[in-house]
């Protein structure tokens, strides 16, 4: 009989899923891909196979769980396997240089940005922004990874010379043009199936690190699971009937990758233009927002695999 398969190196960010897909009745299993071994001679099982691969795995202590997860949905690929988030979403969830070429492709306003390796290189990419307030990033991240904002080259080069900077685990950091919004926030919009589902303000200030995972480490600095603010101004607010001409070029975007499932994260500038600066394939949902607005993203992922799985399950009978 098949099942789901839930490809993931983050127990913690997987629960939610998993009790929803137990709430439903529906058959399981999670592959742990940390760490392990893949025998080409062999084919993979029969089933939907979802992966939450993380661009910040190396932050909990598994390094290589992205590569190898890269191998095992190649695998899983070349065997024909139905794959949601497969090898291009793990692509994209791993360089942000890679998103914002995508989103460009489609017409989608990125800020300015200059990748750069090598602690000089980095200091010559901030000459570009002339003086203006730019900040630092790392090309793959997760959780913020990195990001800092400067004010001038000068406090930059304290920072990349001093004992406090960040290597980025794949070399490359990204300096990038810093959007001056009006109000300290920003705007993340939740897909499942290539479909938009909702969105949510992010009150950014207190700083740059967002994870809405209630899962996240407290220790990160700036993250927002933990303590709740006071209920007149909580951090994380489902925005009710959110439209904008920017969903159809999101979901465009997301269609041409083959991605079902992202968080797609945007910022408003002064005169209410829209920047986009990042997409996020193993996204998470802040349920304290959600039980407020009364919708559910791992309900409703959950439901999607449902229907991927009975499609299949006909294609299997058909075949039979």
């Amino acid at each position: 009989m098949s099942k789901i398969y839930v490809i993931h190196e983050n127990s913690e960010w997987t629960v939610h899923l998993t009790n929803r897909l137990e709430e439903l009745g529906l058959p399981y299993e999670e592959w742990h891909l940390s760490e392990g071994t893949l025998d080409l001679s062999q084919e993979p099982p029969e089933g939907i196979f979802y992966s939450r691969m993380s661009a910040s795995s190396h932050t909990r202590g598994n390094r290589f769980a992205a590569e190898y997860t890269g191998q095992v949905l190649a695998w899983l690929e070349a065997h024909g396997r139905k794959v949601v988030n497969g090898s291009r979403a793990l692509e994209l969830e791993v360089s942000k240089v890679k998103q914002y070429l995508e989103l460009n492709k489609h017409g989608v306003p990125t800020p300015k940005t200059v990748a750069a390796v090598g602690r000089e290189q980095i200091l010559k990419a901030a000459e570009s922004f002339e003086g203006k307030p730019f900040i630092t990033k790392h090309n793959r991240a997760g959780k913020g990874l990195g990001v800092q904002l400067f004010q001038n080259i000068e406090s930059l080069r304290s920072y990349v010379e001093g004992p406090e900077f960040e290597e980025p685990v794949d070399g490359v950091t990204l300096i990038q043009e810093y959007i001056q919004a009006p109000e300290s926030f920003i705007t993340r919009c939740e897909f499942v199936g290539g479909k938009f589902v909702y969105a949510v303000r992010v009150d950014t200030s207190e700083g740059f690190e967002l994870c809405p995972a209630d899962a996240c480490s407290i220790g990160d600095l700036f993250c927002p699971v933990g303590e709740e603010q006071p209920a007149e101004k909580p951090k994380f607010q489902v925005i009710e009937g959110f439209l904008d001409p920017i969903l159809e070029k999101y979901e465009n975007v997301l269609a041409a990758n083959d991605i079902k499932v992202a968080g797609i994260e945007f910022i408003y500038d002064q005169d209410g233009s829209i920047y986009t600066y990042d997409i996020n394939t193993n996204t998470n949902y802040n349920s304290d927002a959600e039980a407020r607005a009364g919708k559910y993203g791992m309900l409703e992922l959950a439901k999607y695999l449902e229907q991927e799985l009975e499609k299949l399950s006909v294609k299997e009978h058909v075949t039979i």
